[in-house]
């Protein structure tokens, strides 16, 4: 199954379909608007930049993004929880934002969420989205999570926000400068390196094991 999932999606990122879309879809659940309760110290010579550690909380939202692996545009919408509602909702987005003609290749988790009987209801009158679900413990496969890596350092955690319409729309405005001028991630490991490092990694387990 490892081998099967990775090889599919590898092969997505490297040799993707002609005319086709490669979406990486996730959601950045829980994502918390912090107040902090005293401005921090701007950065100047000799001395970092600081943030004060004491807040106050006002609530959360779920940021789910749709990266597409060609153009490094992003397809963000937040919303307040990430059952099967929104993630439907979110991908009606993605089916208005994709020219009809185009097939849709989404890289997603195994999240119980994104396979309950109204998104297969749903996948199954749309048969131009085709799903490629990574494995519960290989997230790392999914490249929407660099992006959601770069948000959370560069403005999320930077910010501080009265509300959670303060979050969202710092949120929205990454969006918006990142999509001005998007810069793909590069993928560069195969199918066969990341496979052949695998089994190197279980070899060297059995030894640790056989040696105990």
């Amino acid at each position: 199954m490892f081998e099967e999932k990775v090889t599919d999606i590898v092969g997505l990122y490297l040799d993707p379909p002609e005319r086709a879309v490669v979406l990486c879809v996730d959601e950045k659940s829980q994502i918390q608007a912090l107040d902090r309760t005293q401005p921090g110290l701007p950065l100047k010579k000799g001395r970092a930049a600081t943030m004060t550690h004491d807040y106050k909380r006002h609530g959360t939202t779920t940021l789910f993004a749709a990266l597409d692996v060609k153009s490094g545009r992003v397809i963000g919408e937040c919303q307040p929880r990430h059952r099967a509602k929104e993630f439907l909702k979110f991908l009606r987005r993605i089916d208005r934002h994709v020219p009809k003609a185009r097939e849709v290749h989404l890289v997603l988790d195994n999240y119980a969420t994104h396979k309950t009987p109204e998104v297969t209801a749903w996948l199954a009158k749309h048969p131009r989205f085709r799903m490629h679900f990574t494995l519960t413990s290989a997230s790392w496969l999914n490249m929407v999570e660099r992006f959601f890596a770069e948000i959370t350092t560069r403005r999320i955690r930077r910010g501080s926000y009265a509300s959670v319409g303060d979050l969202e729309a710092a949120i929205y405005d990454y969006l918006l400068q990142h999509n001005t001028s998007p810069k793909p991630f590069t993928w560069t490991k195969s199918a066969e390196d990341i496979l052949a490092r695998e089994r190197r990694a279980l070899n060297a387990l059995d030894e640790i094991r056989g040696n105990r």
